[in-house]
């Protein structure tokens, strides 16, 4: 483990469900403690399914560090506004921002355990991605 969670990359969890998002955020927290910042939102604004750039942006700022953010997305609409949410804080933040291509509870779960070791951003985003399909 590595200093406070400001030293270590952030972890964001976007989900089109605020059930998900939540318990997936929850296991991190489980397995990985409070080593690293670590975010979540889910659903839309009226509380369906769905995802609002809005609240990634939020999120990206809760988890925000000097190191990073690595978010960790279910299906394409979490992926499209994520990707919205990063081009809209723009630079130089933005550099310091990826989407990780891994299934979302046990990447996030990978992520924030390489993270909590203080792990760059790039170490962090490829240990997630080690579990995509090929």
């Amino acid at each position: 483990m590595n200093g406070s969670p400001e030293d270590n990359v952030g972890i964001v969890i976007v989900s089109h469900s605020p059930k998900v998002a939540e318990g997936t955020a929850d296991m991190v927290r489980q397995m990985v403690g409070d080593e690293v910042k670590l975010a979540w939102c889910g659903g839309d604004p009226s509380g369906g399914l769905g995802t609002s750039v809005e609240s990634i942006i939020a999120a990206i700022e809760n988890a925000w560090t000097e190191k990073g953010v690595a978010i960790l997305v279910d299906l394409g609409g979490a992926e499209t506004n994520s990707e919205m949410a990063i081009e809209i804080i723009g630079e130089p933040r933005s550099e310091k921002i990826r989407i990780c291509n891994a299934p979302i509870v046990e990447g996030a779960v990978m992520a924030a355990t390489e993270a909590s070791g203080g792990a760059a951003l790039g170490a962090v985003v490829a240990t997630a991605e080690e579990l995509s399909p090929l």
